[in-house]
């Protein structure tokens, strides 16, 4: 499926004919698995190779982890501020994701989730400006009754909630080429197993 030109730093790497999508939850340990198995072995063969192949992340945002909603849209707000950095916050939120486990924030209010996210950002250069991004997940109060108006960055999670449903995603993580879904793939795949499944779709 086409990336729309406002979420462009979700392809990871240079755009090519071909396309494999990843539908990753933050807050998943499978789709962090995967994410590591990518960033450290797949697109460095691709690049290495020359393989025309275009790596899109895509977000699958998981009910059943409650904080993903939270990770998600801090995600989308960098993309916002800084989107060179899209990939170098979502790798951090993998790498950092046990801090937003249940256990870990049962006890905390979703301001309190935001701000963590923002320290985690600025503390990886992902933004220079804490408040900024705070300002785009804050959820304004007002006088009036509440209305679920969400915050700066609902509309680009209902976009992203949309197309995943649209392709009939459920879990992560997914991975489809040139918009065929496999849920053959696995996360625990090394290398020579991306290699051959990648390798007869070229």
């Amino acid at each position: 499926m086409a990336l729309a030109p406002a979420y462009a730093a979700h392809r990871l790497n240079a755009a090519g004919p071909h396309t494999l999508e990843v539908f990753l939850d933050y807050a998943c340990p499978f789709s962090a698995k995967l994410w590591r198995t990518l960033q450290t072995q797949v697109i460095p063969h691709i690049a290495s190779t020359r393989l025309p192949i275009s790596v899109v992340f895509r977000h699958q945002v998981q009910p059943w982890h409650p904080t993903s909603t939270l990770m998600h849209e801090a995600s989308l707000a960098v993309e916002r501020l800084a989107p060179q950095n899209f990939g170098r916050f979502s790798g951090a939120l993998f790498a950092h994701q046990q801090d937003y486990f249940d256990e870990a924030t049962v006890n905390l209010t979703r301001t309190e989730i935001y701000q963590r996210l923002a320290d985690l950002a600025l503390s990886i250069n992902a933004v220079d400006d804490r408040q900024a991004l705070l300002q785009l997940l804050d959820i304004q109060q007002t006088a009036d009754a509440p209305r679920n108006a969400g915050n700066a960055v609902t509309a680009d999670l209902k976009y992203h909630i949309k197309l995943a449903r649209a392709q009939g995603i459920h879990v992560s993580p997914t991975v489809l080429f040139d918009g065929i879904r496999d849920d053959g793939v696995s996360s625990s795949w090394a290398l020579e197993q991306w290699t051959a499944w990648l390798q007869p779709k070229l």
